[in-house]
């Protein structure tokens, strides 16, 4: 592992940090703390995760509950108006988010001669009256062993179904894929299949995530209407390998971004994350999925 490299993300999450816990009456905005990481929009929440076990958005939900405990005990607002400032439209969804984290109602909890106001969290992150945020504690990665490598993919000219939704739906423009294209010979024993991931889930909308699903063809190939053509750029991937079913992936993604990327002394790049299906009921009737997860590398200054 490059230190160098553990230390870019340990030096661009807590900057991260820093940023969210001075601006908690602030709407969090993914792009804006991508870029103050200096890493990719679409890749950072998994880094985050992975680092600190928590998403930027529920670090931020996690300190306004915080602070609104803080407030309970040191101020005299009435509890809607720490509900509205905690973030929350009501005063009955802030008391019952405010119960799961502290046992008890607000009310309960301003009357109480013992409060604390720290809820548990593994980064040792928490709500401070000046908004200065301790230095994060991060998740240590160091033994993170997982099936990757480092390989170089050309540029694959791609015939492609876009998908605009939730991601795990994305086997409908497969189906159509397959519909168009199968009649027309585009697949053959050879066929590459994979799906194309342009968006972060967690910056928009699941309605609005775009995705692509896609197929390698020859540059000769004339494609049908319903198809439309797309270009894969070539270049670094880390690969992991993953065998089991579709509703792992979320898991292996995870694992993949959050833990193994930080510890590996590689930059993610910019570009969409890939998933190519080398066997799995879509190739084979019947055999268990085996899905390569991709993402692209940055080269060695």
């Amino acid at each position: 592992m490059k230190a160098s490299t553990r230390s870019f993300y340990q030096d661009a999450v807590t900057r991260v940090v820093a940023h969210i816990a001075a601006h908690l009456d602030r709407a969090v905005d993914l792009d804006e703390l991508a870029a103050i990481a200096g890493t990719s929009p679409f890749h950072f929440h998994r880094i985050c995760r992975g680092m600190l076990g928590e998403t930027p958005l529920e670090l931020a939900r996690r300190l306004r509950l915080e602070r609104a405990a803080h407030q309970l005990g040191s101020a005299h607002d009435s509890i809607t108006q720490v509900a509205f400032a905690a973030g929350y439209e009501s005063h009955e969804s802030f008391t019952r988010a405010f119960r799961v984290a502290y046992g008890s109602a607000p009310s309960e909890f301003r009357r109480a001669q013992v409060r604390r106001i720290e809820i548990a969290a593994v980064n040792g992150i928490h709500y401070t009256p000046d908004g200065r945020a301790p230095s994060p504690r991060f998740r240590d990665t160091g033994g993170v062993t997982m099936d990757v490598v480092l390989e170089e993919l050309p540029s694959y000219r791609l015939a492609m179904v876009r998908h605009v939704g939730p991601y795990n739906q994305i086997g409908n423009a497969f189906h159509q894929l397959g519909a168009i294209g199968g009649p027309r010979g585009l697949f053959n024993e050879r066929s590459l299949m994979l799906a194309l991931y342009h968006d972060d889930p967690e910056a928009v909308p699941a309605g609005e995530l775009r995705s692509d699903a896609a197929l390698v063809v020859a540059d000769d190939v004339t494609l049908p209407e319903g198809i439309v053509e797309g270009r894969l750029p070539g270049g670094t991937y880390a690969r992991s390998r993953y065998r089991g079913s579709y509703e792992g992936l979320g898991d292996a993604w995870a694992r993949f971004m959050g833990e193994w990327l930080p510890a590996s002394g590689h930059r993610v790049a910019h570009g969409a994350a890939l998933e190519i299906y080398r066997d799995g009921p879509m190739i084979t009737p019947g055999s268990e999925p085996v899905t390569d997860l991709l993402v692209p590398i940055e080269r060695p200054a």
